[in-house]
């Protein structure tokens, strides 16, 4: 199954830009101010009510003030929770972003009537210098057993294949850039730039450079039998990439995204999506402009069995 009616969402406690993540995230900038946890606090509080009022579960955990987390807020990227009752927790680039793996968590979990039969623990890549960084760096087509992989610090190509393997996933691999000033530089995380559904795909073709792997991920979205709704670059920096399809426990299926990802749409691209399922968005600039992430980035799925 390609969506889950389930999500964890960290609550913030202490959120603000992160000069450790931005060495290689170019959406990030710090804004300044006394209020920016407050204001990201007031944007995720909102999210979570949007998400809630359409019947999607949200199980949401505080942050803690020690250790420091600026990040906390993206969960998706230190686990992921499987149907099979496997949880599985990823190397991080950042380093002040592995404290963010928090047993407690998946207890809290537990204890919401769900089953964790196996902890699935790869962060010992970390210290060989290897990353990969869970639902940020790795898109999963669930259905076809595809996962999609673009190359970048967070994520490594060896390490990327070897997951596959282990999961059962047949792994694409590209390279995907964005133009930061003169340069065209790697893409962080490919949830920036592509989103898998249950019937389509959103996604900037035009990062991925290479010609000869671009199509090579035009085939294999085609042969997945899903529709290829394409946004530009500039699209893509408004977050236009980062989206993620839900359900509710009625199994109604939604699109979720912030208010600029939205904005940046045009009205075809509205009605292609809509085509499918209802679109959910809420405002989320300061957590996207300090903390270079958005809708998708805040989501950690939850696919696990029930007790």
């Amino acid at each position: 199954m390609q969506t889950t009616d389930t999500v964890l969402m960290i609550e913030p406690i202490a959120f603000g830009y992160n000069a450790e993540t931005a060495k290689n995230n170019y959406f990030q900038v710090e804004q300044k101010g006394s209020d920016i946890q407050a204001k990201a606090l007031a944007e995720f509080n909102s999210f979570v009510g949007k998400l809630r009022s359409k019947g999607v579960n949200v199980i949401t955990i505080k942050d803690t003030l020690d250790p420091h987390t600026p990040d906390s807020i993206f969960p998706n990227n230190w686990v992921s929770f499987h149907k099979d009752g496997k949880v599985v927790l990823y190397p991080m680039f950042a380093s002040n972003r592995r404290v963010e793996r928090r047993e407690d968590i998946l207890e809290s979990i537990e204890n919401q009537g769900y089953e964790v039969a196996e902890i699935d623990d790869w962060s010992f890549s970390e210290t060989q210098g290897h990353f990969l960084e869970g639902t940020g760096s790795m898109i999963f087509d669930h259905d076809s057993k595809i996962a999609y992989g673009s190359v970048s610090l967070r994520l490594d190509e060896n390490l990327f294949r070897e997951f596959c393997e282990k999961y059962g996933f047949t792994p694409i691999v590209f390279h995907s850039y964005q133009t930061v000033g003169t340069e065209r530089l790697p893409i962080y995380h490919t949830n920036v730039m592509m989103c898998v559904a249950d019937q389509f795909v959103v996604i900037c073709l035009d990062c991925i450079d290479d010609e000869l792997e671009r199509e090579k991920v035009i085939e294999t979205i085609k042969n997945s039998g899903k529709e290829i709704i394409e946004i530009s670059e500039e699209q893509m920096q408004q977050f236009a990439g980062n989206m993620l399809q839900v359900q509710n426990k009625d199994g109604e299926k939604f699109l979720v995204m912030s208010q600029t990802a939205y904005q940046s749409l045009t009205s075809e691209q509205v009605t292609a999506i809509e085509k499918y399922c209802e679109i959910i968005y809420s405002d989320l600039n300061t957590i996207e402009v300090n903390g270079g992430g958005s809708a998708r980035c805040m989501l950690a799925e939850v696919f696990l069995p029930k007790k």
